[in-house]
């Protein structure tokens, strides 16, 4: 992921690279989802053997390591002279807008922090948006970790209500209609208060609601971030 290895530099040129088995696999992914992706398909892709494959990648754990790194591309460049609120927002939008390019990168298990050049250009993005805050480099930590664990979450739970969604708009667009009918105040009292107000009763566009909720919970997310730097800071 890094290309630490030494390049040999006598004899043939390879005619297969980790480039193009990366390349390979998130064509697959993009056009049939990460379930298709295996060893055995990107090899019959590029027309190579499967142990060719394991020449550059160890295991398909690997591979989709290495694959959701380069399909996250680099950030791009922040806004010269904004404030760390304007900033952070500009970095979350530009992962929602990288993440949607790739649905199926929200399916890939996250085993670690940061590892590839592109995710942590990512974080290191954000974390320098902090620099002026006053916080300690600890805390710039927490805050940026905070961050990730609220846009990811959204993302993931955002794509898999839109495939619920697809398969089951009636669902969604009946759902205060339902709650009113089974719902017992005795039972879920602020259930039923929010019911009564009418908070399900509008059903707009999935998209544009989607996009209203991640941005509630962002600015919710930094109003909290904005005490803390006053707190700390």
């Amino acid at each position: 992921m890094w290309r630490l290895r030494e390049t040999p530099r006598r004899g043939p040129k390879p005619s297969l690279t980790l480039d193009d088995i990366v390349a390979s696999a998130i064509a697959i992914a993009d056009a049939e989802g990460l379930a298709a992706v295996s060893m055995a398909r990107v090899a019959e892709r590029l027309g190579n053997s499967t142990m060719a494959l394991y020449r550059h990648v160890k295991s398909k754990d690997d591979l989709l390591v290495i694959m959701s790194d380069a399909a996250i591309e680099r950030p791009e460049p922040m806004p010269e002279g904004v404030d760390w609120r304007t900033g952070l927002t500009f970095w979350a939008d530009g992962v929602l807008t990288a993440i949607r390019r790739h649905p199926w990168y929200a399916k890939v298990p996250i085993s670690g922090p940061p590892a590839g050049p592109n995710n942590l250009a990512w974080f290191d993005s954000a974390l320098g948006v902090l620099a002026d805050t006053g916080l300690p480099e600890e805390a710039k930590v927490g805050v940026v970790m905070g961050l990730i664990t609220y846009v990811q979450g959204q993302i993931r739970m955002a794509f898999d209500l839109a495939a619920g969604y697809a398969d089951n708009p009636d669902a969604f667009q009946q759902f205060g209609a339902t709650l009113r009918k089974v719902a017992d105040p005795r039972v879920y009292p602020a259930v039923v208060r929010t019911v009564e107000a009418g908070v399900f009763d509008e059903v707009g566009s999935f998209e544009e609601d989607n996009e209203a909720d991640f941005d509630f919970g962002l600015q919710l997310y930094l109003d909290g971030v904005a005490a803390f730097i006053d707190r700390v800071g």
